[in-house]
């Protein structure tokens, strides 16, 4: 078993937040801590570890050992017209190693052939499922001008703002380069929203769609979360356009605050409550206060 297939095989054995997993990579390698966590290889004292640790992180791994079969989670991608990219490959995205928590690997599809684009030019656009007239209006003009200017819209696909920045992105591609790239919070067999399946496979025309999570996981709330530190990863700004005081959007700015990625936001009505979120990330979170696509492209610049 090589390091692709080693790792392929982690995506579905541990969760992002697994820190006793992560551990063991850290140490000993995929390929080893894949043996070591299915029981292959007896366990043994580890730096970092403790016993009782890994006792119970064996507990909670073991139901998921029998459903291992890397090797049919990359012929599934592979179907699919995608594929699998871990560390080293060249089309591998440099800005996911700021990550403390790095995805083991990245699943995909569509085009990848030219690579996924620098942080220095991509930019993620995040915000209310339920946005309002205004924040559709005011995501449609980002992502519409920033595709314009060749640079690459993130987000996750999500009903609201994720959506209208991808259709705006598509929109406004020039044909050079990605125009606009979801990372999604389950396997890439199945999009999620399933409402959204259509604008997925627009997006697969002329743009990739992206998970840390193999063929056939179901997307959960904490998913979600874990999804956000990719997208910030991924851009070298992230703009929340629309966001309620508790948004999960002001959670994929914590995460691009937290490796170094300039946060913005957009300001709205201080009657609206879907823009509490903003109007808290431009008062408390330091967030720069942005109005269109040039002051976006500043921040990139910077």
């Amino acid at each position: 078993m090589n390091d692709r297939i080693a790792r392929a095989a982690l995506t579905r054995l541990f969760e992002a937040n697994d820190t006793v997993g992560r551990t063991l990579v850290g140490k000993l390698g995929a390929y080893a801590a894949l043996r070591l966590a299915t029981g292959a290889q007896p366990a043994h004292t580890l730096p970092d570890v403790t016993p009782e640790e890994l006792s119970d992180a064996l507990k909670r791994w073991a139901p998921r050992v029998p459903d291992l079969d890397p090797e049919k989670d990359l012929a599934t991608i592979e179907r699919l017209g995608g594929g699998f990219l871990i560390p080293g490959d060249e089309h591998w995205p440099g800005g996911l190693d700021d990550l403390p928590d790095a995805p083991f690997g990245l699943w995909y599809r569509g085009h990848v052939g030219n690579g996924i684009p620098d942080p220095s030019n991509c930019a993620a656009l995040a915000g209310s499922r339920d946005c309002t007239s205004y924040g559709a209006s005011v995501t449609g003009d980002l992502a519409y001008s920033l595709a314009q200017r060749g640079i690459c819209v993130i987000a996750g696909l999500a009903y609201g703002v994720d959506a209208h920045a991808h259709r705006a992105a598509l929109a406004g591609s020039t044909g050079s380069g990605l125009a606009t790239i979801a990372v999604l919070a389950g396997g890439l067999d199945r999009d999620y929203p399933a409402g959204n399946a259509d604008l997925a496979a627009a997006i697969r025309s002329n743009g990739l769609t992206l998970s840390e999570l193999p063929p056939g996981s179901a997307p959960t709330r904490a998913r979600f979360l874990y999804r956000n530190r990719i997208i910030a990863a991924l851009a070298g700004v992230t703009c929340v356009v629309e966001a309620r005081w508790r948004s999960g959007a002001l959670n994929t700015a914590h995460h691009a605050e937290t490796i170094a990625r300039h946060v913005a936001a957009v300001p709205g009505s201080v009657h609206s409550a879907n823009s509490a979120g903003c109007h808290r990330l431009l008062k408390e979170g330091g967030a720069a206060l942005v109005t269109d696509a040039d002051e976006l492209r500043e921040l990139l610049a910077s």
